[in-house]
């Protein structure tokens, strides 16, 4: 039987959740390669409830770093509004003082691995969590419009470097399409431990609204499935109407029925909670929003001739290996660019820019 944890937690006293998280779902971590990712949407303030708390993943940098010494990296791929501003978005939230000298640029190298036909044929993810031996997740309690909500397996879409996630949502075409494509990139690296910050949520119109909710709680546990089933029910959802649980459930990833999870602490709905509509049509029949999506699928690198100075590093480094060196400048082959903007972020000069 599946178990979660929901603890109370202030950002000014976290080390009693994170401890007892630990208790409950203890990892081996001595030598080990440990990878941190929070939820990171785009460059915000703390204050604005969008990524997770850096008090949050400091607590959680911390706990490990009092455990058997393990080799530490913390990082993100942030959303469409921050494809290579990694590094901004990580100072603007606080996030990279939280990760205290363990951060890295995580969408500078990436690996291509086999993906589900239906979307594409392969994706790429960022290396470090494809090396990584054990991924604590740390997600952010929120809604999200076309998901309904966003929690411990839509946290793991920022797996993937650069505009694939614009490309898999324009590729879904349909909200329920889109839940499909979120558990097959689930599935493409499980994390292992989950940290939820449930301290203050966000409700209304997520995954950026500016409605928050004051919870007061850290929840954790080691199956996404059961931990995201508890965030439903806490939010007034029925779980099995979530298509993205079914899917996840029935791909052997943990269960969604509350009766089969056990509880550690107090499962008691909020009063009230705001929610998108339960099927993702805010977003889908959004005419704004896929416009913006369309163009983000667009996008494609390009050297700028002033600034490169053919030093190679985009070419060595393009996981799709769509950059040549003709004539001392990058060229993309369209046909072969997989739009992770790797190219982008690695550039030394800053020389490549999108178009």
């Amino acid at each position: 039987m599946h178990q979660v944890m929901i603890h109370p937690a202030s950002y000014d006293s976290l080390r009693a959740a994170i401890d007892r998280a630990f208790d409950l779902f203890p990892q081996n971590l001595g030598g080990k390669k440990v990878l941190i990712k929070p939820n990171v949407l785009r460059g915000s303030e703390a204050a604005e409830g969008i990524v997770t708390h850096p008090a949050v993943l400091a607590a959680v940098v911390d706990k490990v770093e009092t455990l058997t010494p393990a080799s530490i990296v913390v990082g993100d791929n942030p959303g469409l509004f921050s494809y290579g501003a990694n590094e901004a978005a990580f100072e603007q939230t606080g996030l990279m003082a939280a990760a205290r000298g363990y951060y890295r640029n995580i969408g500078l190298d990436a690996v291509a691995l086999p993906f589900h036909n239906e979307f594409m044929e392969t994706v790429n993810v960022s290396r470090a969590i494809v090396e990584a031996d054990i991924v604590i997740s740390l997600p952010k309690f929120k809604t999200h419009g076309l998901t309904v909500m966003t929690g411990a397996i839509k946290n793991s879409y920022g797996m993937l470097p650069g505009a694939q996630k614009a490309r898999l949502h324009r590729l879904a075409g349909s909200p329920s399409r889109f839940h499909d494509a979120v558990v097959e990139v689930f599935k493409l690296r499980v994390p292992d431990l989950f940290i939820v910050d449930a301290v203050v949520g966000m409700e209304g119109n997520g995954p950026a609204s500016p409605e928050l909710r004051e919870i007061g709680l850290v929840l954790a546990g080691d199956n996404a499935v059961a931990v995201d089933a508890v965030m439903a029910a806490m939010m007034g959802l029925d779980p099995g109407r979530l298509r993205f649980l079914r899917r996840a459930a029935e791909a052997g990833l943990g269960t969604w029925n509350l009766e089969e999870i056990r509880i550690d602490g107090n499962l008691v709905p909020l009063d009230n909670f705001k929610l998108p509509p339960l099927g993702g049509e805010a977003i889908q029949d959004n005419a704004a929003v896929q416009d913006m999506l369309e163009s983000k699928t667009r996008l494609t690198p390009r050297a700028d001739p002033q600034g490169c100075t053919a030093c190679g590093t985009c070419v060595e480094q393009c996981p799709a290996q769509a950059l040549s060196m003709p004539d001392d400048l990058p060229q993309v082959d369209i046909d072969l660019c997989v739009t992770c903007f790797c190219c982008q972020e690695i550039c030394p000069e800053k020389a490549m820019v999108l178009t």
